[in-house]
């Protein structure tokens, strides 16, 4: 039978955000494919370089509706890096509250589309049941459900009483009690552990070796959490256990989840019970030193990480960030591998993709107009030099680059 190659996206019922997959074939079964972005593109990074650093907490929140708090955590750990600023104990307990309900919500909501993909909607329907409790309590602590702008430079903007921790524990031990049956669901229903076992295999050395991240990468028994590797907020004072799985496939990735959803309960219940009296925040100077730093965090899908350079003003000069999607979006195509086609959008699913965290662009200009096409690198130093002098204020004309005359 001929090869053929058909198009899933970029809208499709399977993509629940735009994503091309050209899936080539050899009968059902898969033996290329190729991934293209660019859908979601929102220039986030070069819109940071023109606010403050105080608006860019809120932009680069906007980064991910999910992860939220995992691009405003890396964002202002950086800054207050570059700042040398000590940020108060309970304000770091906080943010790792907040980052273990963002897991919660997140990993919930994964679990419910992974049924929805596999026709279990019963899962969808009862894990988005229980993730509604998370949204409560995250709007009950922040005022927020989605993006909830607790961060702030320096420390966190809301604190916590002991009425609300109160109902964090009752909540949790529903959660707990819920997530229970899930994992007990996961592991004797024998209907969705056979869909999806040895489906979207990725061996341990393949995750290595594309540089996956996250759950992703821990159902390949990539022994990796940036939680522990690198701990940041109160992470270095909580006692939690890394969860590996050595499925290879969609299967592992869901026993990881509901196992992290399980350890997430433990460390809430520990931050709550030591969370320490005391201020929540230090003041942060409007004009940030010169320097620069890269920060990590755990985020929900997987190591995220953000880099700032400060040149001494009050806006950042230059706003990087590596979201998780793009590290595990590397390994789709070897997940998908020999396999099936009816399992794309399950396999897809399995990296709990963002693709409007990922999407980056270069746009071509020629004589000051929006091209189709390349600029030469030093056409485009000259366009940059041009801008910054005409909207910053800045010349730049003056640096030079090395072995440049």
């Amino acid at each position: 039978m001929a090869k053929v190659t058909i198009p899933i996206g970029p809208q499709h019922p399977a993509l629940k955000e735009p994503a091309s997959f050209n899936i080539t074939l050899d009968g059902e079964k898969i033996v290329h494919m190729t991934l293209k972005l660019g859908y979601n593109h929102r220039g986030i990074e070069k819109a940071a370089e023109s606010r403050t650093y105080i608006q860019n907490i809120y932009l680069l929140e906007r980064v991910c509706g999910i992860c939220s708090h995992s691009h405003s955590s890396c964002y202002v750990q950086c800054v207050e890096d570059i700042a040398a600023l000590e940020v108060p104990k309970r304000a770091l307990y906080i943010r790792s509250l907040v980052g273990e309900l963002e897991r919660l919500h997140s990993h919930l909501l994964w679990l419910g589309v992974a049924g929805h993909e596999v026709g279990f909607d019963t899962l969808l329907m009862y894990t988005w049941r229980d993730r509604e409790i998370v949204m409560d309590l995250l709007s009950m602590l922040t005022g927020n459900r989605v993006n909830y702008g607790i961060n702030t430079i320096g420390g966190v903007r809301r604190d916590i009483t002991k009425d609300q921790i109160k109902d964090i524990l009752v909540a949790v031990d529903k959660l707990e009690e819920e997530t229970k049956y899930y994992a007990q669901v996961a592991t004797q229903e024998v209907t969705l552990a056979k869909r999806l076992s040895r489906v979207g295999k990725l061996s341990h050395e393949d995750a290595v070796k594309l540089g996956a991240v996250g759950p992703t990468a821990r159902a390949s028994n990539v022994d990796r959490d940036i939680r522990r590797d690198d701990p940041y907020a109160a992470y270095g004072e909580i006692s939690f256990k890394v969860i590996t799985d050595n499925h290879n496939d969609v299967y592992g990735r869901t026993l990881v989840r509901i196992g992290e959803l399980l350890e997430s309960y433990n460390m809430i219940r520990q931050i709550v019970k030591n969370i320490p009296d005391g201020p929540i925040t230090v003041k942060a100077p409007r004009r940030i030193p010169v320097g620069e730093a890269v920060s990590r965090c755990e985020a929900p899908r997987g190591e995220d990480m953000h880099y700032i350079k400060s040149n001494g003003s009050d806006k950042p000069e230059r706003v990087k960030v590596r979201a998780p999607t793009l590290a595990n979006v590397q390994a789709v195509a070897k997940m998908l591998e020999n396999g099936y086609l009816a399992d794309v959008p399950i396999v897809i699913a399995a990296i709990d993709p963002c693709f409007s965290c990922t999407d980056r662009t270069t746009i071509a200009v020629k004589d000051g107009k929006k091209t189709r096409g390349l600029i030469e690198w030093k056409d485009l130093r000259k366009y940059s030099i041009e801008w910054y002098k005409k909207n910053e204020g800045i010349d730049l004309s003056k640096i030079k680059l090395q072995n440049e005359k």
